[in-house]
């Protein structure tokens, strides 16, 4: 906390969570009061974030690892931010449709995937890798906080502002967050051409690299097991809490903020936990510890088991934060820094592909079963999550890893031009 440049990410972040977390209530909000809105516009407006942030997430990668992190981040929020400034703009001016919309929206999440994959990058330069797990979860906890106070802040101002305006919030958010990160002082060098992989050929290193390794192959299938039932668990949740418990809007936000105060507490003892029993093993055994509580949402009736069953959801978020600060730091630790950022986007890519498969399998069940019936496979499927990282060498990770070597490069077409310029560059190479 004493490093300025890692103060303004955390200044960074939490401007542009903020901001996030303002235009996650207002965009589809601006879609209903708006536009009139049905429910397909709406349900294709968030699958439109979704699809972005998977369209972009492997090509994202190869190219981040081919930038300066810091002009990454800078650009893309400063575009996130005038993205969502055109939506006020082109409704006072009469224009807005919800072809617009999802055209925002899908640049939105296509854009978050770049700037996620820069952030994650960023964190070992400023930090150091024998500080991962301490900076992660500094920024988790910052994450927590605005997932708090986000929601908080985002429901007065749309209703006193309007939904249009509220996004002008959100993409100030993004701007300070853009105008901070300038800030950061430490730069770090840049690839020379020559040693950049062709954008495909980089994808295709990545996925190999993720693949092959068998403690980031495991935290991939960790990952895509707990999103496909945590997908199949909130479909119903939301659905539950109204109909079966009698909870109003204000109920339904005091539950989620527990939520975020779960993930907060997560944030401030993951070091420890990791400190304690060691990262690997906090991997797998923050699953198993924290998901069987949420048995007891889809056993609450109206009235006081509705509070303890709020309690499971709080363990929920408070494991899942400390498996995922424990799970970045190993993949951070494990990777060379030439390939952070496909490593970030790949695993982000492949564990993400389960959400929407999730949310349909919930959807199905929930239509089948029950409410209550597809919160226990949920339940279930997400404690289950544990079983590829117990099987993996993270079952007796103690320590941080050292980074994997991903193989020498393929010999490509170099451009170093004549004899006296390759040996003032290998001259000026050798005093670096």
């Amino acid at each position: 906390m004493r490093d300025p440049d890692f103060g303004r990410l955390l200044a960074a972040t939490a401007a542009g969570q903020l901001g996030d977390r303002i235009m996650f209530l207002a965009l589809p909000l601006v879609a209903v009061a708006a536009l009139d809105a049905d429910e397909l516009h709406v349900g294709l407006l968030t699958a439109m974030v979704t699809t972005g942030s998977l369209l972009a997430g492997l090509p994202a990668g190869a190219w981040v690892d081919r930038m300066p992190k810091r002009t990454v981040m800078i650009s893309t929020d400063l575009v996130r931010a005038l993205a969502l400034a055109t939506i006020p703009i082109a409704w006072w001016a009469g224009l807005l449709t919800v072809g617009w919309l999802l055209a925002v929206a899908l640049v939105h999440g296509a854009l978050t995937a770049v700037f996620d994959a820069a952030h994650v990058s960023c964190v070992p330069h400023l930090v150091g890798r024998e500080d991962l797990v301490e900076g992660n979860a500094k920024i988790s906890a910052v994450r927590s906080v605005t997932s708090i106070g986000g929601p908080a802040l985002a429901g007065p101002l749309v209703g006193w502002a309007g939904p249009p305006a509220a996004l002008l919030a959100s993409s100030l958010g993004m701007a300070v967050s853009g105008v901070l990160a300038t800030g950061i002082r430490k730069r770090e060098r840049r690839p020379e051409p020559a040693g950049r992989p062709p954008l495909l050929r980089g994808v295709k290193e990545g996925l190999t690299f993720v693949l092959t390794s068998p403690v980031l192959r495991a935290t991939v299938l960790g990952d895509a097991f707990f999103l496909v039932f945590l997908a199949v668990y909130q479909a119903m949740l939301l659905v539950l809490l109204p109909r079966e418990l009698g909870l109003d809007s204000a109920g339904i936000g005091l539950v989620l903020s527990g939520m975020g105060c779960g993930a907060l507490v997560g944030a401030l003892c993951a070091r420890r936990l990791s400190a304690r029993f060691g990262p690997g093993p906090v991997c797998w055994l923050a699953p198993l510890v924290t998901c069987p509580p949420t048995v007891l949402m889809p056993l609450a009736h109206p009235g006081w088991t509705v509070p303890v069953a709020a309690v499971g959801l709080a363990a929920l978020s408070l494991g899942g934060v400390v498996r995922v600060v424990a799970q970045s730091s190993v993949q951070q630790a494990l990777t060379p820094a030439g390939m952070l950022g496909r490593m970030s986007a790949t695993t982000r890519f492949l564990s993400g592909c389960g959400l929407p498969v999730g949310a349909v399998l919930g959807g199905a069940a929930g239509a089948a079963l029950g409410a209550r019936t597809t919160l226990w496979i949920g339940a279930v499927g997400m404690t289950l999550s544990f079983v590829p990282g117990f099987a993996s060498p993270l079952r007796t990770m103690r320590r941080a890893p050292e980074a994997e070597d991903p193989g020498p490069a393929r010999p490509g077409p170099t451009r170093d031009g004549p004899p006296a310029r390759r040996l003032v560059r290998r001259w000026r190479t050798g005093r670096q």
